[in-house]
């Protein structure tokens, strides 16, 4: 249950920050710019985030789904791709350098709470 929660504050702090942006100037533009800068047609950048969202979409569902050995593995590995997504891509906002500290917080708790869990089922 927390992994799942975990999860859901990740993904509603994603896409809050990305509302968020959208009332900024020029935010649009940097999207144009990122584009052009690195030669991906804007809906290819559109799809990389829209993917990343939906890794935190399908890990509510999967942390409560899998069974024990591979959820601690997928919540991980889940976790670290979306660490470097939330790293990488972000922007120098004060409000996205926020969202994006409290993201990572909750993704290295996920990573925490899956490395040392024990299954008292076995």
């Amino acid at each position: 249950v927390l992994l799942s929660t975990l999860w859901i504050v990740v993904m509603i702090n994603m896409a809050y920050a990305d509302i968020l942006s959208l009332y900024i100037p020029g935010a649009a533009e940097e999207v144009a710019k990122t584009a052009a800068d690195t030669g991906t047609p804007i809906p290819q950048l559109m799809l990389g985030g829209a993917i990343m969202m939906e890794i935190a979409i399908v890990m509510i569902i999967l942390s409560r789904l899998l069974p024990y050995g591979v959820n601690r593995w997928v919540n991980i590995l889940a976790s670290i791709i979306t660490i470097a997504f939330v790293v990488g891509g972000g922007v120098s906002y004060p409000h996205y350098i926020f969202i994006a500290a409290v993201e990572v917080i909750c993704l290295l708790l996920i990573i925490w709470q899956a490395w040392s869990w024990r299954n008292d089922a076995v």
